[in-house]
């Protein structure tokens, strides 16, 4: 469990309405949005920062695109207040935004992140987070992905997709915990009401 989250940003990737429409594979985590909204409440309590990502597709068609109403965030998620938002076009929420600069500028020192989908946004933004130096921790619990093609004419299932990206990023680049225990770790640094 994570047991220091002195200037820990959070960081929701994607949660947006788009990836309950049809066109989308099967996902596996039915308890995404709960888990994701007890990391907002509970970092919203404690006053600490959070910084919203949502992809604004430019790709023609996409549901992700900024005039589909997929584009969305999903109920209970997006700003509030002056909580600010960075839209992304790529799979990294670094690339083309101004997120890094955001972070210095908060003194920010450690992101934890969570989000759709796993192995896609949330993978390449965890790496790249990394690489810039931030100590990055990974929800796992409030991540979601998709079943996906094999390239053999099969399917692995979002399960398996899940797991295989988690344990990626454990191994090398983030520190992996649950929601609820990053809500402990906030509950018993004293800056939120235990629930």
């Amino acid at each position: 469990m994570p047991s220091d989250l002195t200037n820990a940003v959070l960081l929701p990737i994607d949660m947006q309405k788009a990836f309950d429409q049809p066109s989308w594979p099967r996902r596996w985590n039915a308890a995404v949005d709960s888990n994701g909204l007890l990391l907002v409440e509970a970092w919203r309590a404690a006053g600490r920062p959070i910084v919203h990502v949502r992809h604004d597709s430019v790709e023609p068609g996409s549901t992700l695109g900024p005039a589909q109403p997929g584009n969305a965030f999903r109920e209970g998620f997006g700003p509030k207040g002056d909580e600010p938002l960075v839209g992304k076009s790529v799979n990294s929420a670094f690339i083309g935004t101004d997120l890094d600069l955001r972070l210095r500028r908060l003194g920010i020192g450690t992101i934890v992140a969570f989000g759709i989908s796993t192995d896609m946004c949330v993978s390449t933004t965890v790496r790249m987070g990394a690489n810039l130096g931030y100590r990055m921790i990974l929800a796992e619990d409030a991540c979601d992905c998709f079943d996906l093609p094999d390239g053999r004419g099969g399917t692995i299932p979002a399960e398996m997709v899940h797991r295989t990206h988690v344990a990626t990023l454990g191994f090398e680049f983030a520190r992996i915990a649950t929601a609820r225990d990053l809500v402990q770790a906030l509950t018993a640094s004293g800056e939120v009401a235990a629930a």
